[in-house]
């Protein structure tokens, strides 16, 4: 199975590299400043006690040579458009397309390009971030042993032969996969987890832990109680367990926790505050749910990425 790989970032750059490393075909498609970084310094997963460089096969827009039997699409919400316009050439009829952006929008870009049955649901986890090197630079663990995991469904619910092929493709990689009979659900839980945390950590501009040690406690709670409203009316409902577990995360004295929004905006980059905070709040009103905390913080955030946009920070296309 040839697999490629759009954008070699942290998430990209781990579940591709973690499938190089397990002896797949797998190309990592990437812009030229990229290829250079990769090409001198290699690919490299770095982390507390490990350092893996490996020297992955790489293809620039217009290179591509035919089609892929499976495309791992993961860019930031901004370069989705030009990543679709440079992957195109790589899909064919039988090809299929699995994003791993954050939300649900981009669900639509993908199959008004390529048509819905060429696209799947995925969902992943990882606490890596790329470094000033270009690194791949592992944060933490999941649960204290695993890395990374990956969750892949059909769109449209249930099991076919396609995603049970792709689940035996993709597993057994060095990091943990599953495949979703309701990979719709996964994808809306996962939503509900990092808006909440995104939207606690930008207002906060902080950790978890530094606003649990100002009394900031309820807030997080509050936040949740927005997102799990939305995603209830929705159709798809947090769990009891879930609303627990995320509800101790936010609460968690000392917890270093932030989230890729709160990173940003204190990067002075561009967002996915749209992508994430917006969609999600756009939802919230059709649903007639109301989102009061989290429509200031999607607010805050435009303010942000309005102020690059007018100061000349243009957001970058490179994957």
């Amino acid at each position: 199975m040839r697999i490629l790989v759009v954008g070699a970032g942290a998430t990209g750059g781990f579940f591709g590299g973690r499938l190089a490393q397990a002896g797949r075909d797998v190309a990592f498609l990437v812009r030229p400043r990229r290829a250079e970084v990769l090409r001198a310094r290699g690919l490299r997963i770095v982390g507390p006690g490990t350092e893996e460089v490996l020297r992955p096969s790489l293809v620039l827009p217009g290179e591509l040579d035919g089609s892929y039997d499976l495309v791992l699409l993961s860019v930031k919400a901004r370069a989705l458009p030009h990543a679709l316009d440079d992957l195109a050439p790589a899909v064919g009829p039988g090809t299929v397309v699995l994003p791993f952006l954050n939300g649900l929008a981009h669900l639509d870009a993908v199959t008004e390009r390529f048509g819905s049955a060429a696209a799947l649901g995925g969902v992943v986890k990882v606490i890596a971030s790329l470094d000033a090197d270009g690194d791949v630079r592992l944060l933490d663990t999941l649960d204290g042993t695993t890395v990374g995991a990956m969750v892949i469904g059909e769109l449209t619910g249930g099991s076919t032969p396609r995603i049970e092929r792709l689940g035996r493709a993709l597993s057994g990689a060095g990091f943990g996969l599953t495949v979703s009979t309701d990979i719709r659900t996964a994808m809306w839980h996962k939503w509900a987890f990092i808006s909440t945390l995104g939207a606690l950590t930008t207002l906060m501009r902080g950790t978890v832990g530094d606003i649990v040690a100002a009394g900031g406690s309820r807030l997080g709670l509050a936040l949740l109680a927005e997102t799990a409203a939305v995603a209830k009316a929705a159709g798809h409902p947090l769990t009891e367990a879930q609303l627990s577990r995320i509800g101790a995360d936010l609460t968690l004295v000392g917890s270093t926790d932030t989230a890729s929004l709160y990173r940003d905006t204190a990067a002075g980059l561009p967002t996915e505050g749209e992508h994430i905070l917006g969609d999600l709040t756009s939802r919230a009103r059709a649903l007639g749910v109301e989102t009061p905390l989290l429509d200031l913080a999607a607010l805050q955030l435009r303010v942000h990425d309005h102020r690059l946009a007018t100061a000349g920070h243009r957001p970058p296309v490179a994957h």
